[in-house]
């Protein structure tokens, strides 16, 4: 038994669902499907008339939420132990997608990540973001087990009693997926990737993205206050604790202060560096930590 779960804002989710129906069915799995709408201004009634689908029902939140909280709001709507969670912006190009889970479920694991693929040619104005989901995202497998911990949460399968103790954190901020994982690593919970990946095509434009990826810093900061996330989980936090031990954290940002501005020109080009992402990522992680 599944419950499939899809936070929605201002995304049609209309070839997604039916995917994931035609599946579902042909599987002969009993299943519900649950999307939350939160507080969108597109594509409401494009995706309220998928509940039409047997087994499909909505939920709406009268503010926007944030797709952490909305999560929360599904999965304790949820009446089914296991939670697939998919976000709104990712296609299946796989016909076996559902059966590939629920073979996976033979496991003891708790977590189930299926992973994530994007297209081979990147999107104009958007190649920071390709370009990073390609390196970084879109792992097989074997390459993600070796950091099992470590989760993108866009397609994952979980038991529901795990995840409702693991979404410790409800607010509406960028960058969560790290506060997630640590607590996965944290509580010991196992593990087990698969190559069963989506499509993600709901890239951000380069300096959209950019934004988003200082405020997931602001995030990670602020975590380390509370006590959510240790000081040295991700390789941002571990790069600076390498340079704190080789006393290089006060001169990094003035020499990067140099180079800022040509930096920042690749990075939100047609043709960015991740090498370059990442030292820009880096000094603002620095400035902004000594300034919490």
């Amino acid at each position: 038994m599944l419950s499939i779960l899809i936070p929605t804002y201002n995304t049609g989710i209309t070839a997604l669902v039916t995917s994931l129906l035609d599946q579902t069915r042909e599987a002969g799995v009993v299943y519900e499907l649950i999307f939350c709408d939160d507080a969108s201004t597109l594509y409401q009634e494009q995706n309220s008339a998928l509940t039409a689908q047997p087994n499909v029902r909505t939920l709406k939140n009268e503010s926007n939420l944030g797709r952490t909280a909305t999560r929360s709001k599904l999965a304790k709507s949820a009446q089914y132990n296991w939670l697939l969670f998919l976000d709104a912006d990712v296609l299946i190009d796989n016909d076996q997608f559902i059966k590939n889970y629920l073979t996976a479920l033979q496991s003891d694991s708790s977590i189930i990540v299926g992973g994530t693929s994007y297209v081979n040619i990147p999107p104009k104005n958007k190649e920071l973001r390709w370009k990073y989901g390609i390196n970084r995202e879109a792992k097989n497998a074997e390459l993600r087990m070796e950091n099992p911990s470590y989760i993108i949460s866009q397609n994952i399968l979980v038991k529901k009693e795990v995840f409702i103790n693991l979404n410790i954190v409800e607010s509406r901020r960028y960058g969560l997926d790290n506060i997630f994982s640590y607590q996965v690593y944290h509580q010991k919970i196992t593990v087990l990737h698969i190559d069963n990946p989506i499509v993600h095509t709901g890239l951000e434009d380069n300096l959209i993205f950019l934004d988003k990826s200082l405020q997931a810093i602001d995030t990670l900061i602020h975590y380390e206050h509370s006590g959510s996330i240790s000081r040295n989980f991700t390789s941002l936090q571990q790069a600076y604790q390498k340079l704190r031990k080789l006393r290089l954290d006060f001169v990094y940002p003035t020499i990067f202060s140099l180079f800022k501005l040509g930096i920042q020109n690749n990075i939100v080009s047609n043709r960015p560096s991740l090498f370059l992402f990442d030292l820009f990522r880096l000094n603002y992680y620095i400035k902004s930590r000594k300034n919490a």
